[in-house]
């Protein structure tokens, strides 16, 4: 029986994007699926595979990239595709990837056109059954480990306790903002590297995580969970609340580390300049958040701003730095989702599964995520 469905894997255009939507050994699994994959040349080799790695797992390598997208049933991205690759894909074909769904909806009208099944990994519900597709939460793990270690270089101290013949070495003292996924990663780093660690979260419920792991949880007395495992907006109120506690943790800390993001909107700001003014001289900031405006009012995006003698860092798209790991884990992400809509060989996309259902931006010449869709009604107005 000839294979009929072909996975398509391009090479990543975002300028320093290291990571590869397929690895090697997630390319068997594939084949053991009855699918055939092609792999656009070089797509692997900044993170750490060559084209003859993926022929030896059986993919095929095509060095044409406009060759690639044509013969794609289904195309495996990291990064959202630039506009022309969308206008060149094949009609009716399946897109899955990181889509940035909140920002420049006008982008989805050329895959409605072209009838194109576009899932958006942002996207995947945060349910149970759903957590071996999370691929926020596997990149999100990364970069919180990353964060610590960056902080660990920007910094000017040790992390753990030292006792030396000069005299003892007092351990670093570090805060995580945010008790997320990022956040629980950065204060296992943080703990493992001998820091004493405080974690803090608007959501009192990850009061028991954070402590799991050994740090201090930092209390300020306010309950905002809020849905799809995030938090919610704090009043004006809560927010001064909370600043008045968390600046004495702050001016506390040596290293203070950031991870409170919400897809689709701004990130909350958390550190003010008077806070950053604070801290001890040659503490430092490190804002995971920064793509999305940051959570310290002084962080600017890709770049480290000195205030006070206190270094604030806003590093950019940082599971990219580990991009061996991101990319094993993201391909497995993928492989999981994919395996959703195989049935007997053949592409079964099934509207009544809550996973592709919730993750999928157009399907069928159809825009089906609501919020898109009325950002989209909203412009032709």
């Amino acid at each position: 029986m000839p294979v009929s469905i072909r996975v398509c894997v391009p090479k990543e255009s975002r300028e320093g994007e290291q990571r590869v939507a397929l690895v090697p050994d997630v390319v068997k699994r594939l084949r053991a699926m009855d699918l055939s994959v092609s792999v656009q040349s070089g797509a692997g080799e900044s993170a750490g595979y060559g084209d003859e790695d993926y022929v030896a797992a059986g993919a095929d390598i095509e060095q044409d990239a406009d060759k690639l997208l044509a013969a794609a049933n289904i195309l495996l991205t990291v990064n959202p595709l630039p506009a022309q690759q969308m206008a060149a894909l094949p009609q009716g074909c399946v897109l899955i990837g990181f889509m940035n769904p909140y920002s420049e909806p006008e982008r989805f009208a050329t895959l409605q056109g072209k009838q194109v099944s576009a899932f958006s990994m942002e996207l995947i519900p945060r349910i149970s059954r759903a957590q071996a597709m999370d691929a926020l939460s596997s990149q999100a793990s990364i970069a919180g480990y990353k964060a610590v270690l960056i902080a660990s270089t920007l910094l000017g101290k040790f992390f753990p306790m030292l006792t030396t013949a000069a005299g003892t070495v007092r351990p670093s003292k570090v805060l995580i903002i945010g008790a997320g996924v990022a956040g629980l990663q950065a204060i296992a780093t943080a703990r493992r590297l001998g820091a004493v660690v405080e974690g803090y979260d608007v959501r009192a419920a990850v009061k028991d995580q954070v402590e799991s792991l050994g740090a201090k949880f930092v209390d300020i007395d306010i309950k905002a969970e809020g849905s799809g495992g995030y938090a919610r907006e704090l009043t004006a109120e809560e927010k001064a609340q909370q600043q008045a506690i968390l600046a004495r943790h702050v001016a506390a800390a040596d290293v203070v580390v950031t991870t409170a993001a919400i897809p689709g909107r701004p990130s909350p700001k958390i550190i003010t300049a008077e806070m950053v003014a604070g801290m001890k001289g040659g503490s430092v900031i490190v804002d995971l958040a920064a793509e999305g405006g940051g959570n310290c009012e002084l962080t600017e995006a890709g770049k480290t701003v000195v205030h006070h003698r206190v270094s604030i860092y806003g590093p950019l798209n940082v599971p990219s730095t580990v991009s061996g790991h991101a990319s094993e884990l993201y391909a497995r992400n993928l492989l999981n989702l994919i395996t959703l809509m195989i049935k007997d060989g053949a592409l079964n996309i099934d509207l009544e599964d809550q996973i592709l259902r919730d993750s999928l931006i157009t399907h069928g010449g159809e825009i089906m995520n609501a919020a898109i869709k009325d950002k989209l009604a909203g412009g032709a107005q």
